[in-house]
């Protein structure tokens, strides 16, 4: 079962949510004003509602969370252990085409969550059923202790749960969106489960450089041999993230994140910047994920080291592609599309890049239509076929 969203309030998706409702409210029993960390797990909940309440057309959608089991206490499953049998669940969000449209699933990255999508899911809806979760450990998705010690099990952290949540949900034959450190977890998904998989969208994707090429980049060589660079490079291998500097500051976390989402999608925009209301609603969301228990964050220093160089690279996995594979980057994106070049060398599927003008590593929200139009284009086949490109994109 699954709760409309013109419910005024949030209500469990089953009886197994309430159970992890009741849970979170014992560990968050003082009154928001009292508490150091002024967050929770419904915090977080409404402050997504509010949040997609800013959706255009006001598309309606379908908000969940989906049990995706548990595994029972001393389980050699490491992302399900605890010390408890108690389910895992996983937020997602529903926005329904019309009747036989494809369906698009969107994979948020590192520090965010799906309402990072809040510009794009009415527009996509014209053509797709849209889908949107929290991975495992992020937004409002349950956080289970990280307890992974390896690159290899970390990834299975994320493939295997989202895994698990597409059983749940019965879904195939889907296009899968990721963006940034999503698109990493979207690539390796597709390698291991390709048969579920129609087309795969990468969004300015993380994990195609090695740490071999932190050699060749002079720059950081030399920031490492300073005593800042030591320092920065303890505390990645520390797995100090900067979700703990948010918590550290206790009630006065939110102006930190206020500082940042003004900066970052206002003053320092490279495209459309936000409006009041979606600046204010958006702090508000971010603030909750970032504040709340820290689990999947936890994964970053053994997917990537110092300087997110990734330790497993998807470029080291490019034959073996068995997905037609759209790179979609900001024309302003920090990261490099010349790693999507480079990898399409020894792809044996069709591959191609497009750049989107106006528009940085968060280029969802930068230029919206310009993502729209290339998303659009990425899919023609099950959309348009004869779709020409659309002005202002440019195929790499």
């Amino acid at each position: 079962m699954a709760e409309e969203i013109s419910k005024p309030q949030f209500e469990p998706a089953s009886a197994a949510t309430t159970t992890a409702s009741s849970a979170s409210q014992s560990r968050w029993n003082w009154p928001s004003l009292l508490r150091w960390i002024p967050t929770s797990t419904d915090h977080i909940i409404a402050a997504e509602k509010r949040l997609l309440s800013l959706v255009k057309y006001k598309t309606p959608y379908v908000q969940e969370l989906v049990n995706i089991g548990s595994g029972p206490p001393g389980s050699k499953i490491r992302w399900f252990r605890s010390t408890s049998d108690q389910p895992r669940f996983i937020n997602t969000v529903t926005f329904d085409g019309t009747n036989g449209s494809p369906t698009l699933v969107m994979v948020h990255g590192y520090a965010a969550s799906q309402g990072f999508f809040f510009r794009n899911f009415d527009a996509l809806a014209k053509h797709f059923r849209v889908i949107a979760l929290d991975q495992l450990g992020w937004g409002g998705s349950s956080r289970p202790d990280f307890t992974c010690k390896s690159t290899e099990e970390t990834e299975a952290w994320f493939i295997d749960s989202f895994e698990e949540w597409r059983k749940a949900k019965n879904l195939t034959n889907f296009i899968l969106l990721g963006h940034s450190f999503g698109g990493y977890v979207a690539a390796k998904y597709a390698l291991k489960h390709p048969e579920h998989v129609q087309h795969l969208i990468l969004v300015g994707p993380a994990g195609f450089s090695s740490e071999a090429d932190a050699a060749k980049s002079e720059f950081l060589t030399r920031f490492r041999a300073t005593w800042k660079g030591a320092i920065a490079n303890h505390l990645w291998e520390s797995n100090f993230t900067p979700q703990k500097i948010v918590r550290g500051l206790g009630p006065w976390g939110p102006d930190l994140v206020r500082r940042y989402t003004s900066a970052r999608f206002g003053t320092y925009s490279t495209g459309n910047t936000l409006t009041e209301e979606e600046s204010r609603l958006l702090t508000d969301y971010v603030y909750h994920t970032l504040a709340a228990k820290a689990s999947g964050e936890l994964c970053l220093k053994y997917i990537f080291a110092f300087g997110a160089f990734a330790r497993k690279p998807l470029l080291h996995c490019a034959s073996e592609w068995k997905v037609p594979t759209t790179f979609i980057y900001g024309v302003q994106d920090w990261m490099d599309f010349q790693g999507a070049q480079e990898a399409r060398k020894h792809m044996t599927v069709p591959c191609e890049i497009l750049r989107v003008p106006q528009g940085g590593h968060f280029v969802f929200i930068d230029n919206p239509s310009g993502f729209h139009s290339a998303i659009a284009y990425a899919c023609r086949k099950f959309i348009s076929p004869d779709l020409p490109l659309p002005e202002g994109l440019s195929s790499v």
